[in-house]
Parts: structure tokens; C-alpha cells; sequence
């Protein structure tokens, strides 16, 4: 019996426009991949002169509980009314109040200047935490130039459960207060409780949330 020989040239392993990213059937949900689930849009809030922007579960149709067990906020555009501020977070717990959750993390980013004369990668001990409540860092150092900004995302993991702490892992990328360097930050760790977390807010280290948008998104 004559054994075939398969063509690896002629194989074509590229994810179609379907498989990689694209619409469903609802204008706001997007695929997330071959074999994958989407995500679901649940809430969009655009930010005007804000001092803080809160998502919480059962207002304002926010859906934040077990309905999903992945949620991720998508940031674009957040433009600081004061110079040199940084998008923050926190939770509260199911009942709770105060936006103050005890949270453990873990920060560091890298760098690169616009004429390439500065370029590194570093932990950040001054905005990571341990067992504090404190608001958490997203990003960097914003400048609100008129064409400042920061965009990135915020995921949560199975933020309902009552059995395991929730865990979250955010990145996002800023034009730095001062030096225009392009500052790429990531942001990991977990709320040490057991309770569920259904509300998230978030706010700059100082003034305003100018503009921008934060929209919240399920994954199936």
C-alpha cells in the first residue's frame, strides 16, 4: 500500500476573519476565537469630567455575578483632567461598601522613548500591595496633553465564586507625563476573599477621569 505524504505547504493554518475576532449576531458581541465562546457586551460608560465610574451588579443593567466566570473591562481613550495621574481600581464584595477589598499584586513595565534614547523593563515596588486596601494601579503616569491617553484591559476570573479567592490580570499602555515614553504596565493579583465581587470602580490617583470610555464585557 502506497503511504501519502501530507504537504505542509500546502496546509493553511490562518484563523479566518470569524475565527480570530469579528461580530455575532449581537452588534456589541465579539468572537473570541476558533472553538472559543465571545464576548458579551453587557455595559458601556463613557467618562465626563468623572471622579470615579462604577460598574455595579443589578444598576444601571450591569450584569457582574455568575452569570459569566471571565468579565473584562476595556479602557480607550482615558484621558486624565490632571497631569500625571493613574487609572486605578478596587472592588467591593457582595454587601460590602467602601471600595476597600483587601487586594495582593504584583506590577512591573517596560519602556521606550520616542527617539529610542531610553528603553527598560521594571518591577515596580511602589504601586504593587500586600494584603492592602488600597486602590490598585492600571497604568502609568498619563499626561493629559492634549493628545494623552491610556487604553488596555482589566480581566476578572470567576469574580461570584465563594469558594476561591478572584483573581485579575490587567495591561495597558500610556503616553508618560514628561517623557512621551510609551509605558506598557501589567497588573496582577487577587482579592483575598472568599466572598463574591460585584462591583468594580474606578478612578485617577488624582482628579478626574476627563474622557474615555470603560466598557464591560462577559465571556461565555
Amino acid at each position: 500500500m502506497a503511504i501519502s505524504k501530507l504537504n505542509y505547504n500546502s496546509l493553511n493554518v490562518t484563523p479566518s476573519a470569524n475565527q480570530a475576532i469579528g461580530f455575532d449576531s449581537g452588534a456589541d458581541d465579539l468572537e473570541t476565537g476558533a472553538g472559543g465562546g465571545s464576548m458579551k457586551f453587557i455595559k458601556k460608560v463613557t467618562a465626563s469630567s468623572d471622579s470615579t465610574i462604577s460598574f455595579v451588579d443589578g444598576t444601571s443593567s450591569v450584569v457582574l455575578d455568575n452569570t459569566y466566570k471571565e468579565y473584562v473591562f476595556i479602557f480607550k481613550d482615558i484621558h486624565p483632567a490632571t497631569n500625571n495621574a493613574d487609572l486605578t481600581f478596587q472592588g467591593n464584595a457582595a454587601g460590602g461598601s467602601g471600595f476597600d477589598e483587601t487586594i495582593t499584586n504584583t506590577v512591573f513595565f517596560a519602556q521606550h522613548a520616542e527617539d529610542a534614547s531610553y528603553a527598560a523593563v521594571t518591577y515596580s515596588t511602589g504601586r504593587d500591595q500586600a494584603q492592602a486596601t488600597g486602590f490598585a494601579d492600571l497604568s502609568m503616569s498619563i499626561t493629559n496633553d492634549n493628545d494623552g491617553c491610556a487604553a488596555g484591559y482589566l480581566h476578572l476570573f470567576n469574580p461570584s465564586s465563594t469558594t476561591f479567592i478572584t483573581h485579575f490580570i490587567s495591561n495597558t499602555n500610556t503616553i508618560m507625563s514628561g517623557t512621551g515614553y510609551s509605558t506598557n504596565m501589567y497588573t496582577a493579583g487577587y482579592f483575598n476573599t472568599t466572598s463574591a465581587i460585584d462591583e468594580i470602580q474606578f478612578k485617577m490617583s488624582s482628579g478626574n477621569i476627563d474622557a474615555g470610555t470603560i466598557t464591560l464585557y462577559g465571556i461565555s
